[in-house]
């Protein structure tokens, strides 16, 4: 285990509340040893509090969006996707990457609903923003919540690889919540979501509190 450096421990949280900052370690060096399709991989050394230097390795990742798309019923729409991976198919909600520099994400998500779902939906929220692995990729996921669902209409989009297999189905909530919980399900966007609707909806104003589906990004800068 590394060692660890704190700064002002005592300091209370700003308005009673735990704040993510911004920071930056200076970057002495930095490389890219391999390039894929959609990431790569890079290595910087990173000047320390202490003034000692170390190597950082990450995945460096365009960002991605994921829908929790809720339907009349109170249900979720869910497929199965093989993950080669972890050598799994995972249940989880529609969800893609920002394949565009400064891609609106909500258009991202819209696109995705579509192509995973065949689904539109006229209510957008934010329901949270995460980063799945901090400590080895710089990815950033934005959850929204899509609610007054209909079929798209139009041309339906011509799934390939992994998602031709896709599988589609509708869950109530609790399902998702207890089958996490139960270490049946396993995808992190669709268990974020699950506890994050939930807690959404005992938090006072409910879902009509979330963030506007535009809401500022930092982690993912864009123009509305």
């Amino acid at each position: 285990m590394g060692t660890s450096h704190t700064t002002d421990s005592t300091a209370p949280p700003r308005d009673g509340r735990l704040i993510d900052t911004p920071a930056h370690w200076p970057v002495t060096e930095s490389v890219t040893p391999f390039r894929g399709a959609k990431t790569a991989m890079r290595t910087d050394t990173v000047r320390m509090p202490d003034g000692s230097t170390a190597s950082r390795d990450y995945q460096v990742h365009p960002g991605s969006v994921a829908i929790l798309a809720l339907d009349d019923e109170d249900r979720v729409v869910v497929l199965r996707q093989y993950r080669h991976a972890v050598r799994q198919k995972l249940w989880e909600i529609p969800a893609g990457l920002l394949d565009v520099p400064g891609e609106n994400p909500l258009h991202a998500a819209q696109r995705e609903l579509y192509e995973e779902a065949y689904l539109k939906a006229e209510d957008w929220r934010v329901l949270t923003d995460f980063y799945p692995t901090p400590g080895g990729c710089d990815e950033a996921v934005r959850i929204f919540l899509a609610r007054q669902l209909s079929p798209a209409g139009g041309e339906r989009y011509a799934a390939s690889d992994e998602e031709a297999d896709m599988e589609l189905a509708t869950v109530a909530v609790p399902d998702l919540v207890q089958g996490a919980l139960a270490g049946e399900l396993h995808n992190s966007c669709l268990i974020l979501a699950a506890y994050a609707l939930t807690a959404a909806r005992a938090t006072e104003g409910g879902l009509d509190a979330l963030r506007p589906a535009e809401a500022e990004w930092p982690a993912r800068p864009f123009e509305v």
